[in-house]
């Protein structure tokens, strides 16, 4: 599984614009997200995976590490290239809306 830290995602969002979708529950989002992520929680991913593209590189992100985790392994047996957040939300420390 490819990983990326907090610290490298917040680099990236200096430079360009990643896919970043966001796994948790509604409340959990309703609390603060990163900036022009997509939120799709982790019990949706496989009824809206249609909603995402295989061409392009998702950032899966959720509280700690271990839904986003799940959601990798699961859109990688399914043929998308994606990238954990590790530490999730609770090591971010960049922006959030």
């Amino acid at each position: 599984m490819k990983e990326l830290s907090t610290k490298e995602v917040q680099e990236l969002l200096l430079k360009e614009e990643p896919n970043i979708i966001d796994v948790r529950e509604d409340d959990e989002v309703a609390a603060g997200k990163i900036p022009s992520a997509k939120h799709i929680s982790l019990g949706s991913i496989e009824a809206r995976m249609n909603e995402l593209d295989k061409s392009k590189e998702y950032i899966m992100v959720c509280r700690s590490g271990g839904r986003s985790g799940q959601a990798v392994q699961f859109l990688e047996s399914q043929g998308f290239n994606v990238i954990n957040m590790t530490g999730g939300m609770m090591a971010w420390n960049g922006e959030i809306e």
